[in-house]
């Protein structure tokens, strides 16, 4: 319910696996934020994995396979990117994946969840994909979720974040803020399409 009692139908976020490489972790982590974020029912997400969609260099708009991406991309109103830092940065088929496109992320809010060997958790990847995404006009949530030394998050039977109210806490806040930035810009841009 909205303040003046109104039902606001949920938000549909994208939510993109980030890495296409072999043995990758990507898909226990958003598998993970899937099931927390399944249990609201403010957002309905549609999962849209990098290695199932890999875009030529060339960013060529007419391949048939970023045809196909296009209208998903385009109905989200809001994203979620599960990224790995790789080399203090974003993977390759993510940052391709992302530059093939360009209208269809205009003026959505963007929440980042990161994971990384060491300390930093995806920290630097995440802060180079908000410079990313500010080019797009986005959103970048100011909350993150995070996954420090990520193969720690692994119990005994090789569930992933088998240990993680922490982490649960932190989802729950930028979901909290992508789905207010969502609504608002959904209602903005009724009122007053983006850029006139």
């Amino acid at each position: 319910m909205t303040a003046v009692g109104l039902v606001t139908r949920p938000v549909r976020v994208a939510l993109l696996v980030g890495s296409a490489r072999d043995g990758r972790l990507a898909p226990d982590v958003a598998g993970w934020f899937a099931r927390v974020a399944a249990r609201r029912d403010d957002l309905v997400l549609d999962v849209v994995d990098v290695a199932e969609h890999l875009l030529p260099a060339s960013l060529d708009e007419a391949d048939p396979r970023a045809a196909a991406l296009r209208p998903r991309l385009a109905g989200a109103e809001a994203y979620v990117i599960v990224v790995p830092e790789y080399n203090r940065s974003v993977p390759g088929p993510l940052k391709t994946l992302i530059d093939s496109f360009q209208t269809e992320w205009e003026a959505k809010p963007v929440g980042f969840v990161g994971y990384g060997l060491g300390m930093a958790g995806g920290v630097r990847a995440i802060e180079h994909l908000r410079q990313i995404f500010a080019e797009f006009h986005c959103v970048g949530m100011k909350d993150v979720v995070t996954f420090p030394r990520v193969l720690e998050h692994y119990d005994a039977e090789g569930r992933f974040a088998a240990d993680a109210d922490g982490a649960e806490a932190a989802a729950k806040l930028m979901l909290d803020q992508l789905t207010w930035w969502a609504t608002a810009l959904r209602e903005a841009k009724a009122a007053r399409p983006y850029g006139t």
